[in-house]
Formats: C-alpha cells, sequence, structure tokens
C-alpha cells in the first residue's frame, strides 16, 4: 500500500460536524491524505449559530502538537480557530521549533453566524507571529481587511490587500473573493512576485458552512502530496466549488459543503 502522506490541522472544535476540526478532518480524508488533529477551542454549535465556546488549556494544547510530531511525519500543518491571542503565540511557537515547511494559515475570525472566533487582541499576534511563518494565508475579504486595516470593494483593492499581507512576512496569500467582489468567486493568489486570478463560479445556495476550513485543508493537502502552489489551490477551489455545489441541506441554518460528494456519484 502506498505511504499516506500525513496532515495536521490546529483549529477549533465544530459540534455541528460542518467547519473547523470536522470540515478539516473530512477536506483532508477527501483529498487522499492522512488528516491528524489538534484541538484548540471546543465550540458549541450547530447550522444556525456558535453559542459557547471553551479554549482549552496552552499546555494541552502543546502536548497535543508534541504527541504528533513525535510520532508522525508530518507533510502539512493547517491552523483555524486559534482563539486567543495566547494560543495564537504558543502555537506559533511550536511551528517555528518544528521547522513547518508547509503551513497554511486560515486567520479564521468570524463564524457565519456572527460569533467571534477570534479575541481582537489576536489579530497583532496573528500577523506578528503565525503569519510570518505560513507558505500561505487564505484570507477571506472580512479577515483580511481586519488584517489591512483596508476596505476591499474591488480586485483591484484585493490585490493591494494581498501585497499588504505579504508584507508581513508570509511567502503567499490567497484572498477568497466570495460574492462581494466586483467578479463573484473570483480568488486572488500572490506569490511576492507575480498575481493568479482564479475565476470561480458563484453558486447561489445557504449550505456553505464550513467553507473556508474546507478549503484551507484541501490546499494543505495537496501541498503534502507534492502539488506547487498554483496548481495546489486550483485543485483545491475546483474540490470546495463542487463541494458546495453539493451542499447539504441538513439542519435549519447554513447547511454543511458535501466533503464527499465524489462518492455519492
Amino acid at each position: 500500500m502506498a505511504h499516506l502522506k500525513q496532515v495536521l490541522t490546529i483549529a477549533g472544535s465544530d459540534s455541528g460536524g460542518g467547519a473547523g476540526i470536522q470540515a478539516d478532518l473530512k477536506a483532508m480524508s477527501a483529498a487522499g491524505v492522512f488528516g491528524m488533529s489538534v484541538i484548540t477551542a471546543i465550540t458549541a454549535q450547530n447550522t444556525r449559530a456558535v453559542t459557547a465556546a471553551y479554549d482549552l488549556p496552552i499546555p494541552l494544547i502543546e502536548a497535543q502538537i508534541d504527541a504528533i510530531f513525535e510520532d508522525f511525519e508530518v507533510s502539512a500543518v493547517k491552523t483555524g480557530m486559534l482563539s486567543s491571542s495566547d494560543i495564537v503565540q504558543a502555537v506559533a511557537r511550536k511551528l517555528k521549533s518544528l521547522a513547518v515547511e508547509n503551513l497554511v494559515v486560515d486567520p479564521v475570525m468570524v463564524s457565519k453566524s456572527g460569533y467571534d472566533l477570534l479575541q481582537a487582541d489576536a489579530i497583532e499576534s496573528v500577523k506578528d507571529d503565525l503569519i510570518p511563518l505560513a507558505r500561505l494565508v487564505t484570507p477571506n475579504l472580512f479577515e483580511a481587511e481586519r488584517l489591512t486595516g483596508r476596505s476591499i470593494k474591488t480586485t483591484d483593492d484585493a490585490k493591494a490587500a494581498a501585497r499588504a499581507i505579504h508584507r508581513l512576512g508570509c511567502r503567499a496569500v490567497l484572498i477568497k473573493g466570495g460574492h462581494r467582489l466586483d467578479e463573484p468567486a473570483t480568488d486572488i493568489l500572490f506569490d511576492g512576485s507575480e498575481f493568479t486570478i482564479l475565476p470561480g463560479e458563484y453558486i447561489e445556495t445557504a449550505n456553505t458552512h464550513g467553507t473556508g476550513c474546507t478549503y484551507a485543508s484541501a490546499i494543505a493537502a495537496k501541498l503534502a502530496l507534492g502539488n506547487d502552489l498554483i496548481d495546489a489551490v486550483r485543485t483545491a477551489k475546483i474540490y470546495i466549488t463542487e463541494a458546495i455545489r453539493h451542499g447539504l441541506a441538513i439542519g435549519h441554518g447554513h447547511g454543511p459543503t458535501d466533503h464527499f460528494f465524489a462518492m455519492r456519484g
């Protein structure tokens, strides 16, 4: 049997199964890698709302990271909900000491229902401590605005934000356009020297819970498999588009995407 690449997600747990750790592991499995998890926070949530959240103690988060790296060959790491400045700094310290090569940082800030998943004072820690370690940072438009202090209304605005985030020290930035840019579902990848415009198809659906987590995890999986950055992002974008197209009408709010649409034919 072929050796399975092993990919780690460091993020929060979503009890509803559509986002966070649960979405990450499903996306990684669908991409053909073995997913592992370090849980930073536990949320009580469903498709309608996040009703409560509890941050795990720093020593337990660090112990999870140690346990993974002591035993597994980690080919890529994806970070999601890190919640507090202390958690961001602890995770960044660990990842820096471990010299992680393929780090995808999804700077999760707010849930679909509007619940703050990153404390305001932690944004500076993300910028100062975590982003400089990243091979790729994957903010949506709201997160890019928070990271840069800029308003983003057009593709040119998004390009300027990508340059600003790149200056924080990461190797590349993917600004996810969603439906707010002048070209819907178009993403912008900047590698420090050139832009790659990734046009997409905007799908009218309420079932988009966990799309950011899923997209970033699929990219991390493809990097672990040896794809170059542009190909990893392109392939992951095709995957998330189809997962949204086959979104599941589960629950009574924003349903999840279907990570395993390909298995259902």
